[in-house]
């Protein structure tokens, strides 16, 4: 069974050394098609090789690795991408996600990592390294403590009924809705509706729906109605 081809894409000869003597140690699973050092290079022999994976540094000397990843898309046989990068910043991480990589892997990561990385991408399967795992996590853990509890003086003026109508009229709910779906009355709905805008400080709902994405009350990105 013919070996995985594999196109070293990195502006560092000793880096893609190592990472050639480490594929070497896997007896024949993985064959190094090629190496290139700037992106122009990397995309006429993805181009020219078709290999099944690159193996992609971001931080070209020619051309951003952003750029790279979109323009491997458009070959008439685009290889599966694996990043591997000196970047553990998330912003980084996920545009690689969105411009089309399958994995990424920190290059301070252990052989191990950059393997396991290797075979899940060649299967077609998404790899996210576990170095990056406590980053990520804080960033979830401070997008949950804003859900949990605005951090806005206002909002905590508000009472639980008037929190209710805040959510509901940001999400698009209109004062019948409301109406039927907390048991009271339009007039109630509309008081209620009146004293948010008044303790916030806004002038319209735009204003209130605003409000309600930045405190993460709700997700405007969401499915529509979600929440109800």
């Amino acid at each position: 069974m013919p070996g995985i081809r594999i196109l070293l894409v990195d502006d560092h000869p000793l880096f893609r050394e190592g990472v050639r003597s480490t594929l070497a140690r896997e007896a024949g699973r993985y064959v190094v098609a090629g190496e290139a050092g700037t992106a122009r290079e990397a995309l006429a022999l993805a181009d020219e090789l078709t290999p099944d994976v690159v193996l992609l540094d971001i931080a070209l000397p020619d051309a951003g690795g952003i750029e790279v990843l979109g323009r491997l898309r458009e070959l008439p046989a685009p290889p599966k991408v694996l990043v591997v990068s000196m970047h553990a910043r998330i912003d980084v991480v996920a545009e690689s996600f969105r411009a089309g990589a399958l994995g990424y892997v920190v290059k301070d990561s252990a052989a191990g990592s950059l393997l396991a990385a290797l075979a899940a991408v060649s299967r077609g399967e998404r790899y996210l390294d576990g170095a990056i795992a406590p980053q990520l996590l804080e960033r979830l853990d401070a997008y949950a403590a804003r859900r949990a509890k605005p951090a806005d003086p206002a909002y905590e003026t508000l009472t639980r009924r008037e929190q209710q109508v805040l959510r509901l009229l940001a999400e698009g709910r209109d004062v019948t809705e409301i109406a039927v779906k907390l048991y009271i009355s339009r007039k109630t709905v509309e008081n209620h509706r009146s004293n948010v805008l008044g303790k916030l400080g806004l002038r319209n709902l735009a204003e209130l729906v605003r409000y309600a994405a930045r405190m993460g009350l709700v997700d405007l990105d969401g499915p529509e109605g979600e929440g109800g």
